[in-house]
């Protein structure tokens, strides 16, 4: 009963999924999904040869819906100019293009409007122009109707035989949808709304050729061609919006390389980001070792306070914790200036912002480095210890001889993996710094920006709006410089050898 349930609802899934699909006529997708709910079906509603595959099922479908699918959309966006500004299709950006030229001309005819619905409650207006005919609007054009099937009262259309004039609260939803709504009038023409009660005919002032694909403008004849980038563009390289979105190739990822505003700071923000990353990890794990080996005694009275005060930090949400910390390290307010009688710009300085967001970083990871050390000292065996105590060595031998090897056969992997995490860890820096102060000669890096947040900045926080096609370009390359990072670390050490 059980499995029938969950299959009925996979299922009804796969059939709304369908509509949708066809919906925006995306037939492969409604082909693959028809098939693989076949195959599903036939898989648990069989009950010889396909156990194996019942198990399978559920982890492959898991794996490509949150691991395969999004790095393969993430590599298919960098190739493309998404963006804003470039999002809509092709024939969509033709048609807001047409739409966005209408414009209003020198004594042009003016209508007295009222927004109606008839009975199939489809939207429309009811006009009537300065002559006193009466029309219906839609967005198929103009359909007269009899003068005496309309009453106007003090200039204002009240009343039209067999449709429903809208009026207060319904009316004052209908802004937005009013403010968009055209009806075609011929020529390229138009009439469109300006406010509750009254409309003008509007002309376009470009002419669309669709067998040379550009755009031409009536006024002057200026030519705006398709540039093969989602744009179309004139002699004089002005733009006209929307565009849309296309593949562009490698056009990103050049723009990275020959773009003075991207490549100038680059060198600065990844030797800092490499410099962040390294010193958190070892300064943190420094600490976390030395608070384990202090507190890795049973006998220690008040051992489990002392236990529970230094995992605190690892316990509060690190985003409550920066933002708390970005007001006790502000210059004029903050506590840790009035506290100790000092005057120090932990956040505006670029030298003293830095070393704000180390320590507030290693404060962060300390626990973590703690909690993992002392599980890996607990792990290792006492005889080792003893024999080398048997031996003669002192403290310290037995320390750098025997127990930091050991360790790090267990902690070297997770050492890799929080400079990985570090190396991108963009929330330590966004919500401390802002990655500011701002560094010279650059307007959008900061001091303390990393490959992460100087990435955030450039796609999303300057220009004209979102770049996703360049911000995902950015991410695939500070992807294989952590991978690449991260893979010479783990050849270096014998953590994988031991582990082996």
């Amino acid at each position: 009963m059980i499995k029938i349930v969950l299959l009925s609802i996979v299922n009804a899934v796969a059939v709304w999924a369908a509509i949708v699909l066809a919906d925006h006529h995306k037939w492969r997708a409604v082909a693959v999904l028809v098939l693989v709910t076949v195959v599903i079906d036939f898989i648990y509603l069989t009950n010889r040869w396909t156990l194996p595959l019942k198990f399978l099922v559920p982890g492959t479908v898991f794996l490509l819906a949150f691991q395969a699918i999004p790095v393969v959309y993430t590599i298919n966006v960098a190739f493309t100019n998404y963006s804003t500004g470039h999002i809509l299709s092709h024939s969509e950006a033709v048609s807001a293009i047409k739409q966005n030229s209408l414009s209003e001309p020198a004594n042009g005819a003016s209508y007295t409007i009222a927004p109606a619905r008839d009975s199939s409650a489809t939207f429309l207006l009811i006009l009537q122009n300065e002559s006193g005919e009466t029309f219906v609007g839609t967005k198929d054009g103009l359909k007269p109707i009899p003068r005496t099937d309309v009453t106007v009262s003090d200039g204002e259309i009240t009343k039209a035989r067999g449709y429903k004039i809208l009026q207060g609260a319904e009316l004052a939803t209908l802004d937005k949808q009013l403010s968009s709504f055209t009806v075609p009038v011929g020529a390229g023409k138009a009439i469109q709304p300006q406010g509750f009660d009254t409309a003008v005919v509007l002309e376009p002032t470009l002419r669309y050729d669709a067998q040379r694909d550009s755009f031409v403008r009536i006024s002057d004849g200026a030519v705006y061609r398709n540039n093969g980038l989602g744009s179309y563009v004139a002699a004089n390289h002005t733009e006209l919006e929307p565009g849309w979105k296309t593949y562009i190739g490698v056009r990103n990822f050049s723009r990275i390389l020959h773009s003075k505003l991207i490549r100038s700071p680059f060198l600065k923000v990844f030797a800092w980001t490499l410099f962040f990353a390294t010193s958190v990890v070892f300064v943190s794990f420094a600490i976390g070792l030395l608070l384990a080996v202090t507190l890795n005694k049973p006998g220690m009275a008040l051992l489990r306070t002392y236990r529970s005060l230094l995992v605190i930090p690892y316990a509060v949400p690190a985003f409550l914790s920066l933002l708390v910390w970005q007001g006790l390290l502000n210059d004029d307010f903050g506590v840790v200036n009035q506290l100790f009688h000092i005057n120090i710009p932990w956040l505006f300085d670029p030298w003293w912002a830095r070393v704000s967001v180390i320590f507030v970083s290693v404060w962060l990871t300390v626990p973590y480095f703690f909690l993992v050390s002392l599980g890996a000292l607990q792990s290792i065996p006492g005889e080792l210890i003893e024999a080398a105590r048997v031996d003669g060595a002192g403290a310290r031998q037995v320390f750098r001889k025997v127990t930091l090897p050991l360790l790090l056969v267990a902690v070297a992997p997770l050492m890799i993996a929080s400079f990985a995490f570090n190396f991108n860890n963009f929330n330590n820096i966004y919500l401390l710094t802002q990655g500011g102060p701002a560094m010279p000669n650059s307007p959008i890096a900061g001091a303390t920006d990393i490959l992460i947040s100087y990435t955030y900045k450039i796609a999303f926080a300057a220009g004209k709006g979102q770049d996703y096609g360049l911000a995902t370009a950015i991410g695939i390359i500070i992807f294989f410089v952590v991978a690449t990072i991260s893979a010479i670390s783990f050849s270096r050490t014998k953590a994988l050898e031991n582990l082996a």
